[in-house]
């Protein structure tokens, strides 16, 4: 049952990207390219070093989240905590993997290849849809939301998932639709996975 209600949902999302890739394509293309020249050709250059350095915490900390929750909850020995170190660490998993099936099935060329006036301040050797940093930024902050929901943990996480977001686009790597593309992925995957133990628990 857990595993056909997975199924269901990872592809409702996947079906959902899609629709917001071809929307932007067919409908939408001035607007995501203009609104990402706004945010990289005009953008403040003195603060490209803090944007590199913010986009390179995602993956690490996407995944040092899960991992610090477990072995919190090991060194306490509390089976809820490591529960939560689970569920944190699924939800990256599921959309990490989402996102990169997209990816190359969508296969969209970087902004930065389609348009020579985007600035590149980043090195990215795979497709532009959706933002892999965007995903699990917003999938490890969810998660940890859901799982930890006061507002000292929710506030500063979703400012570091957002400037996450932000940056692949001042960096010049992402369309602003890859961006959102990658927030769905992120914050449904993490839903599903924190629903899904809910129902498991419940089940016991």
């Amino acid at each position: 049952m857990t595993f056909f209600f997975n199924r269901l949902i990872m592809k409702k999302t996947i079906v959902f990207t899609f629709f917001i890739f071809f929307y932007v394509n067919c409908f939408s293309q001035n607007i995501d390219i203009n609104l990402l020249k706004d945010i990289n050709i005009n953008r403040n250059k003195n603060l490209d070093k803090s944007f590199k350095f913010i986009t390179n915490t995602a993956t690490p900390l996407s995944f040092a989240i899960p991992l610090g929750v477990f072995a919190t909850g090991l060194i306490r020995k509390e089976k809820e905590l490591i529960n939560k170190g689970y569920v944190t660490g699924a939800s990256v998993i599921l959309a990490a993997s989402i996102t990169t099936t997209l990816k190359y099935v969508i296969n969209r060329k970087r902004p930065y290849l389609s348009y020579p006036e985007i600035d590149k301040q980043a090195k990215e050797g795979s497709p532009s849809f959706p933002s892999g940093h965007t995903t699990v930024a917003f999938a490890a902050a969810t998660s940890l939301s859901l799982n930890f929901p006061k507002a000292y943990v929710i506030v500063p996480a979703y400012i570091w998932a957002g400037s996450v977001a932000y940056s692949r686009m001042h960096l010049g790597v992402h369309y602003p639709s890859d961006v959102l593309a990658g927030i769905v992925i992120g914050v449904g995957s993490s839903f599903l996975c924190y629903k899904a133990q809910n129902w498991f628990i419940n089940k016991k």
